[in-house]
């Protein structure tokens, strides 16, 4: 590791490889330089011969990490979509990384597991939880989909079901649930956390370094699967989405911390309005100067200011 690191910590000591993101404020949520920090540390714990365990973490004891920080989202992505694609890049990248490190990761879960930070935790090999811990996929409330892993890896670890409950209520689970489940494999209470851990990671250092790295890749078959086969498209597709209505107003609205008008798409679409953009389709060309490709809901042009003759559109705001 040669780059000063700012939002993670990395440390090695007695064959465990200790990363740590360091956004506590933020509840540990992950930015594109958090990412390309995470990437850069699995890597450098994949080629150490002095690293035989890596342990994943959140700083603190409120959040693990609660996925990508929806302002940059808000702020950045929503204004240039393409630049998201660059982002999952990233992502992606962070994610792969733990599964190939040919070692095994545990997820040490000391607190909250949301949106990303639960697919980083599906990323890992095993999990120990604080019995305050709780777990939540977002993806349908904020304006995206949980293509980083929930989706793929969810109905493998928990079932079709339980997957399905998880990624399309939003709701919670708690730590006694995950346990049930087979999203975690300990629950303990958060003061033993670290000796669990600890222990954990003795056994696994106590085996053939050979032996661990192939069966990590033999077990990683069907993630492995499911993950190649599906997140090129899930990239794509969500960068695309991100210039759509769905995501600036569930990131938008986080941001704003206030409710998503949810409700109010699904009735623009009802009534016959847009609900896919946020002022309707490219449709109108100016009287005045010419100018194409001007919101259905415009009333006036945006270059010369001339008032436009339209068909009138379905209201309902979103």
């Amino acid at each position: 590791m040669t780059n000063e690191l700012r939002d993670i910590t990395y440390v090695k000591k007695d064959f465990v490889a200790t990363v740590t993101i360091q956004r506590p404020q933020a509840h540990n949520s992950y930015t594109t330089n958090t990412l390309r920090e995470l990437g850069e540390a699995f890597a450098d714990a994949s080629r150490d011969d002095g690293v035989g365990v890596v342990v994943l973490t959140g700083a603190g004891n409120e959040a693990f990490c609660t996925g990508g920080d929806v302002k940059e989202y808000a702020r950045d992505y929503t204004q240039r979509p393409r630049d998201y694609w660059k982002y999952m890049g990233h992502f992606a990248g962070a994610v792969d990384a733990i599964r190939n490190l040919g070692k095994p990761a545990i997820a040490r879960i000391n607190g909250m597991a949301v949106g990303g930070g639960n697919e980083l935790n599906l990323a890992c090999d095993l999990a120990v939880a604080a019995d305050h811990a709780r777990f939540k996929q977002v993806g349908v409330q904020v304006g995206s989909v949980a293509a980083g892993g929930a989706t793929q890896w969810l109905p493998i670890v928990i079932g079709d079901r339980r997957a399905r409950e998880m990624l399309m209520t939003c709701d919670f689970i708690d730590a006694k649930t995950a346990l049930d489940w087979g999203l975690v494999n300990q629950v303990v209470p958060a003061a033993e956390l670290d000796a669990a851990v600890d222990r954990l990671a003795r056994k696994l250092l106590d085996t053939f370094p050979e032996c661990m790295r192939y069966t990590k890749q033999q077990t990683n078959f069907w993630k492995d699967f499911g993950w190649s086969m599906t997140i090129g498209h899930a990239r794509d597709w969500l960068t695309l989405h991100f210039n759509a209505l769905e995501p600036y107003e569930g990131m938008t609205a986080f941001a704003e911390k206030r409710r998503a008008d949810r409700i109010g798409i699904r009735q623009r679409a009802r009534d016959g309005g847009p609900s896919e953009t946020l002022w309707g389709p490219y449709a109108q060309t100016c009287p005045a100067c010419g100018a194409k490709g001007i919101p259905q809901a415009f009333r006036f042009c945006g270059v010369c200011g001339a008032a436009l003759v339209r068909e009138p559109v379905a209201s309902g705001r979103a």
